[in-house]
């Protein structure tokens, strides 16, 4: 019997999965995996990179060899898709910590002016 060794990113042991032969293709160890963890296909899909060459299989036929280790990823079904949101940052803003005066005439009120109406009060 042939093996190869599977962990999850998060997990810190490795688990064997048997077969017959000198390799298993992905999609029969994607399948195999899916089952012994109780993941649905309709939920996730899963993502298997090589542990000593950091090689990601991607190709559902691609052969794996016996005996490999593999780390497997939880990914969403298509794959993983940028936001399309891009965010501005301001750093015309001063440093967290200090204030920047307001000069509006109309509706500036000093210090002294408000404790004086909160103590009247």
């Amino acid at each position: 019997m042939s093996c190869i060794h599977y962990k999850f990113s998060s997990k810190l042991n490795y688990d064997t999965v048997t077969f017959d032969g000198l390799h298993i293709s992905l999609s029969d160890l994607k399948k195999t995996i899916m089952t012994r963890e109780k993941l649905k296909a309709a939920d996730c899909d899963l993502q298997i990179t090589n542990a000593q060459t950091k090689e990601e299989y991607t190709d559902d036929n691609a052969l794996i060899p016996k005996n490999s280790s593999v780390i497997i990823k939880r990914i969403p079904i298509g794959g993983v898709k940028s936001a399309g949101k891009s965010f501005v940052i301001d750093r015309s803003e001063p440093a967290s910590g200090t204030s920047k005066a307001i000069d509006d005439s109309g509706t500036s009120i000093s210090l002294a002016q408000l404790t004086k109406e909160v103590v009247e009060e």
